[in-house]
């Protein structure tokens, strides 16, 4: 498994190289100091599995760097580092296609359990900041059909971190189904990806507990 980490600061990444090696002896850890450095990096590394990035770089703004990545390799997920553990980063980051979204403060078992949750397909932010989600930015009304009740346990899913397979195995439904459903939700809020409905149902009012 590879992994690109971007931070201007050589003690950081290299610890953060230090805390990945706990995933298991099969990591490889390659480094970036700017965003130039992240995207020749990118051309020369195959195969990379996920990228670590640093909200502030001193040749780019972390999201910029975000969107260049996300367009040089689409398929590679980005979990976003913040020196702020603000509700405002998090959500900017996620809007950006952002597959998670960790303070650097976090405990060393946070980042792994952050990095696990988001090499399966799915996406990552503190707990502690979900319900913060909602109060940032209104989201105009629509004359759109509501989501049905199975739409809206398949989202409460989403909500919570969960994959499909385990949102199948938790409503009894098959992964099929669920995909066919998480796909009508991304269809209902207009976005391109889970993050995404994520932030928008939250931004909404949705609750993952209910």
């Amino acid at each position: 498994m590879k992994i690109l980490v971007v931070d201007d600061h050589a003690l950081v990444r290299e610890g953060l190289r230090q805390v990945l090696k706990g995933l298991g002896d099969d990591i490889d850890v390659v480094q970036a100091g700017s965003c130039a450095h992240a995207l020749e990096q990118l051309q020369s590394s195959s195969e990379l599995d996920l990228i670590l990035l640093d909200y502030h770089l001193p040749d780019s703004d972390g999201l910029d760097a975000l969107a260049a990545l996300g367009q040089r390799h689409p398929e590679v997920p980005v979990i976003v580092m913040s020196g702020i553990a603000s509700a405002h980063n998090m959500r900017r980051s996620l809007e950006a296609g952002a597959a998670g979204f960790v303070s650097k403060s976090s405990l060393c078992e946070e980042l792994l359990s952050a990095v696990k949750v988001v090499l399966r397909g799915d996406i990552y932010f503190p707990y502690e900041l979900q319900g913060n989600l909602r109060e940032l930015a209104p989201v105009p009304g629509s004359a759109r059909t509501p989501l049905t009740q199975r739409q809206e346990r398949v989202l409460r899913g989403l909500l919570n971190g969960l994959s499909n397979r385990e949102i199948a195995e938790l409503l009894h439904l098959s992964e099929e189904t669920v995909k066919s459903h998480v796909t009508a939700i991304l269809r209902y809020f207009d976005v391109q990806n889970r993050t995404q409905a994520v932030v928008a149902a939250a931004r909404m009012g949705y609750d993952p507990v209910a």
